[in-house]
């Protein structure tokens, strides 16, 4: 089962923001995740956010947020950032 990926104007402008080794490390794990089953297996689930709930998935230093859309089949990346920052929009 293939996830479609789907990239914020916010996250987009952070990921051509970061490292370029960086940016495709966190691109092509992301690519991963779109080709399992179920990809919360993969994630880890941000307390505090009950509607959506919002996942985090690691890269090194950095990490992306994003929300998972069981009856369409996409993984929404809200943000990606330094794991600093990343967390404080929400």
């Amino acid at each position: 089962m293939v996830w479609k990926l789907r990239y914020s104007s916010s996250a987009r402008h952070s990921l051509k923001k970061m490292p370029r080794e960086t940016a495709f490390m966190l691109l092509s794990k992301l690519k991963a995740l779109s080709e399992e089953d179920d990809p919360r297996l993969y994630l880890k689930e941000l307390k505090g956010f009950e509607n959506p709930h919002f996942y985090s998935l690691r890269a090194g230093q950095y990490r992306a947020v994003m929300t998972v859309l069981d009856d369409l089949l996409i993984i929404h990346v809200v943000e990606a950032g330094h794991r600093s920052s990343v967390y404080r929009k929400f």
